[in-house]
């Protein structure tokens, strides 16, 4: 039997994302030997991945991939706009100064990001396949490479100390490290709104639809994208015409008018797109030779945009702690580091995640469930300003990492909601108020506590 063809290599990048080229990118000028293999360069096409926050770019420049936002046709988000019926609040980027966000077409970004990491010193560049991880054969836990095929050659063997996966949200490898379950509680369904009119130039709007929020901005100098939430794994038929009824009807007449007439045109045009809301707990990467990067390991309610900016600093933690191990192959220092590396990113990581689905959970309500007094509650507390308006919005931009800031500001909305609920007349009603309000309390504890216990476990 011949033998196969082998390359060595010091890291093996799987899938060239957003985490997969940024850390090839990295590694690459850190003088590490990188293979970035991915299945198709061709610029993808996703409704997801387009909203990257005033944190993400902070960590794009700390990567040295700032101009990956350059020529791109990026428009600047200036913070949020939430709306709910008659009512708004703008939520302005306030925190410590910071920058602003952007949005852009998913595809020319990512292209960009390949741009950078194919011009990074050591990184070869591959269109392939990877069939398998390879293990050791005295040790079936120790990942040693890659077995992959490209257009013309099959069963190629890339061996590597490390291998880095990093092929996002339906990873083909993420239960050789991550055994947790995803668990998906909607699906968003994209369209783009051509000459949209926001009511708020230059950021982001939530809109506090029934039965859950919708999503607008802008993500091109014509283009706004719209995702639009819909409970559940089950979405209206596209096929028989049941998902545009649903648009029309049930969604355009929620929107601001302003906006409605490039919905309704988007819908008429028919190109209706959807993507299942993953959450996925974190797992230490402590296997031998592998290390699950980005959506592969961890996901969140897209809801708050946060997901690039957390695997861009995942990114940059990653190549910090490696800095630290000269040889890859040294498994005690590299557990070790993997280890500070997933308690290292909770600051962040725990910080977007719990917020991202908290706030699904405030915000995806229907009739007059005790939830909707975190709703109000939480309009009305970013009515107050201040810090009630800078720290929220830091926290959701990725400029404030702190799980416990946003702990105290969620029970702070809580207590606020009971406040405004209990303070409702006649008096006679009181004791109605007071159920209401402890029920809001009791809502507010079952969306927050089970979150905070997913981001403590090990």
């Amino acid at each position: 039997m011949p033998s196969l063809p082998t390359i060595e290599f010091d890291v093996i990048v799987v899938g060239a994302g957003i985490a997969g080229s940024a850390v090839a990118h990295a590694l690459g000028r850190d003088g590490r030997k990188v293979m970035l293999i991915e299945r198709d360069w061709k610029e993808p096409d996703r409704i997801v991945g387009e909203l990257l926050q005033p944190g993400g770019i902070k960590a794009l420049e700390n990567l040295g991939m700032e101009d990956c936002l350059k020529d791109i046709d990026a428009i600047r988000c200036k913070g949020y706009n939430v709306i709910q019926g008659e009512s708004s609040v703008v939520l302005p980027y306030s925190y410590e100064n910071a920058k602003e966000g952007c949005g852009f077409h998913h595809g020319k970004f990512i292209n960009k990001l390949r741009e950078a990491a194919k011009a990074s010193p050591n990184v070869t560049t591959v269109e392939g396949t990877v069939n398998s991880l390879m293990t050791d054969k005295g040790d079936e836990s120790w990942v040693v490479g890659v077995k992959y095929s490209t257009k013309t050659e099959k069963d190629k063997l890339a061996y590597a100390p490390l291998t880095v996966i990093a092929d996002g949200c339906f990873s083909k490898f993420r239960k050789e490290v991550n055994n947790k379950p995803v668990t998906i509680k909607s699906t968003f369904v994209g369209l783009i709104l051509e000459d949209c009119k926001l009511p708020t130039p230059h950021h982001g709007h939530v809109i506090l639809a029934d039965p859950s929020p919708i999503l607008l901005y802008q993500i091109g100098t014509h283009d706004t994208r719209a995702l639009v939430d819909i409970p559940g794994t089950k979405i209206p038929s596209l096929s028989n015409g049941d998902l545009q009824t649903y648009m029309t009807e049930k969604v355009c007449p929620q929107l601001p008018q302003s906006v409605q007439p490039s919905f309704l045109a988007a819908v008429k045009e028919g190109r209706l797109r959807s993507m299942p809301n993953s959450h996925l707990s974190p797992a230490t990467n402590d296997r031998r030779g592998v290390v699950l990067l980005g959506d592969s390991n961890n996901m969140r309610h897209p809801l708050t945009g946060g997901g690039m900016t957390v695997a861009f600093w995942d990114v940059i933690h990653l190549r910090d702690l490696l800095r630290e191990v000269p040889d890859l192959n040294d498994y005690a220092l590299m557990k070790k580091q993997m280890r500070v590396m997933h308690w290292r990113r909770k600051t962040l990581s725990s910080t977007v995640n719990i917020l991202a689905n908290a706030l699904y959970g405030v915000f995806a309500v229907t009739g007059h469930s005790y939830a909707r007094v975190l709703q109000e509650g939480c309009m009305e507390y970013f009515k107050l300003g201040g810090i009630c308006v800078s720290t929220p919005v830091g926290l959701l931009s990725g400029m404030l990492q702190s799980p416990w800031s946003l702990i105290i500001h969620f029970f702070a909305v809580a207590i606020y909601g009971m406040f405004i609920q209990i303070s409702r007349g006649p008096i006679y009603f009181l004791p109605y108020h007071i159920i209401r309000a402890l029920g809001g309390l009791v809502v507010a504890c079952m969306i927050v506590l089970p979150l905070m216990f997913f981001e403590i476990q090990k």
